[in-house]
């Protein structure tokens, strides 16, 4: 891979070692995908933050790299969501220890200049590319947004190559940063309307059969921004999407290459009814229901508003979010009306990276074919899907 001699002097440790270690990551990930040299990006999102997935051997790593202090974030670079909500963890039920340690996870990365706006939808928050730059994402659905919604590029890195690139500033020149790349190789039709959890049950559907490949989709309505990140997230969790197409919808559509695409897949509602129900792993009642996988805009939370106004809930419910939105939505009202109605809006964490199963939760009830997929596995806890309005009981 061809480096220019300042990226020559960072691989020397001329500027220092935390530079060079990040060097090291970005060289090797250039070798091993043959990249022929790294290019310069405008922003970063990073994975690897709850103590629940990076333990003490994680929290030791950043701790050490942050400790050297010859290098933090050239561009503009956010967290994932952590295992807690950071501030109000003892409020919420969260253990005490994990809380401590994940504050202390956090705050290694915002010694090395990563924005403690921890939200697995940066794009959101202020960490918004533009259409075309380069940037370097780890999280499974901002990734397949950016690419797909926002039309930036970025593989799908893993936590410590977004967190080098952040330092660095570069990104090795391979993959979804090159234009042959993002060509759709599957063609998928669908033949009814969609609506709320069928976007994530259709990503459910389609990650599996396309694997890391590129979708490309001819719907029958027009979905929202807040379709497209349900979409996405489910895409990149039953199977490894970073990008997908839809026809007069998406940005690249007309540069995906459709027309010598030979795989094409129909999906009807039967299908789609069918894999709702197979995301329910359980005919008992939700004792959490969680919503905000990925993390809720100020739309979805003015929707659950509408809903509990003025009712009493039954069971518990969070809205996961970021810290900015539920300050929006606090001016707005919503946060007041979802908490006379006995629920909370939960900042920064989510249900797949929080310590649930330590919490007495058995079921969580989710709008997310992500979580769905997830939380079994990565919490042992059973899950109910549905749409919120389905999910939501009322005393």
């Amino acid at each position: 891979m061809f480096l220019t001699k300042k990226e020559e002097q960072m691989c020397d440790g001329e500027f220092g070692e935390t530079i060079r270690k990040s060097m090291d990551i970005l060289v090797a990930l250039g070798d091993i995908y043959g990249a022929p040299e790294l290019v310069d990006i405008t922003s970063a999102q990073v994975s690897g933050v709850s103590y629940k997935t990076i333990g003490e051997a994680g929290l030791e790593y950043l701790e050490d790299l942050a400790k050297d202090g010859s290098g933090k974030a050239t561009i503009n670079a956010s967290l994932n969501p952590p295992g807690t909500d950071l501030d109000n963890w003892k409020e919420l039920g969260f253990p005490e220890e994990f809380a401590i340690k994940q504050n202390q996870i956090v705050d290694a990365y915002a010694n090395l200049g990563i924005s403690k706006t921890c939200t697995c939808t940066p794009y959101l928050v202020g960490n918004v590319p533009r259409f075309g730059d380069h940037v370097s994402w780890s999280e499974s659905s901002a990734v397949a947004y950016v690419n797909s919604v926002i039309g930036a590029r970025t593989n799908r890195e893993g936590g410590p190559a977004a967190l080098a690139a952040a330092i660095v500033g570069k990104t090795p020149l391979y993959g979804f940063h090159l234009d042959h790349k993002r060509k759709a190789n599957l063609v998928v039709n669908v033949s009814d309307e969609l609506s709320g959890a069928d976007f994530g049950a259709l990503g459910y559907i389609i990650g599996k059969v396309v694997g890391s490949g590129v979708p490309y989709f001819k719907l029958q309505n027009t979905p929202d921004n807040n379709d497209l990140k349900t979409l996405g997230a489910a895409l990149a969790s039953s199977g490894s999407v970073a990008l997908y197409h839809m026809e007069n919808v998406t940005p690249e559509y007309k540069q995906a290459g459709v027309e010598e695409v030979e795989d094409h897949m129909f999906i009807s509602q039967k299908e789609i009814l069918e894999t709702r129900e197979k995301l329910t792993t359980t005919d008992r009642q939700p004792d959490l229901i969680c919503l905000g996988c990925p993390h809720a805009s100020l739309e979805e939370i003015k929707k659950v508003a509408n809903i509990v106004q003025g009712k009493t809930i039954k069971n518990k419910l969070w809205i996961c979010t970021s810290v900015s939105v539920k300050a929006t939505a606090d001016r707005m009202g919503y946060t007041e009306a979802i908490e006379r109605a006995g629920g909370n809006v939960v900042c920064d964490t989510c249900m797949v990276v929080a310590p649930i199963e330590d919490m007495g939760f058995e079921v969580i009830g989710v709008n997310s074919a992500k979580a769905a997929n997830y939380v079994p596995s990565m919490c042992g806890l059973d899950v109910v899907y549905n749409d919120v309005e389905n999910l939501i009981q009322f005393e």
